[in-house]
């Protein structure tokens, strides 16, 4: 699969990048018709300390689906991301699976 990532108003470390790619790759296990990924990285200028975004949208055929997280690092919002994700891809297969059945 692939993953496009996109950093906002700074430039993301190659370990952040890895752990991204690491990350996303384990949604395939949930759904085998995953076209590819994008994520957006984002550092937002406020006095918060949870002023790190992160965007990720997956492609599937006929569907997308997007999470946005704002947490204090970047791999908390990847981790809860992907969490969440994984979730709305079995609800969409098992929806899927159940369209087909009938």
């Amino acid at each position: 699969m692939k993953v496009y990532t996109q950093s906002i108003n700074f430039n993301a470390s190659s370990s952040l990048l890895d752990y991204t790619q690491k990350k996303i790759e384990t949604l395939s296990k949930f759904h085998d018709k995953i076209v590819d990924a994008e994520v957006f990285f984002k550092v937002q200028n406020s006095s918060d300390k949870e002023n790190k975004i992160t965007e990720i949208k997956i492609n599937i055929p006929g569907n997308e689906l997007m999470v946005k997280k704002q947490f204090k690092t970047f791999e908390e919002g990847v981790s809860t991301a992907v969490e969440s994700l994984k979730r709305r891809l079995k609800r969409s297969k098992e929806k899927l699976r159940d369209s087909l059945v009938i």
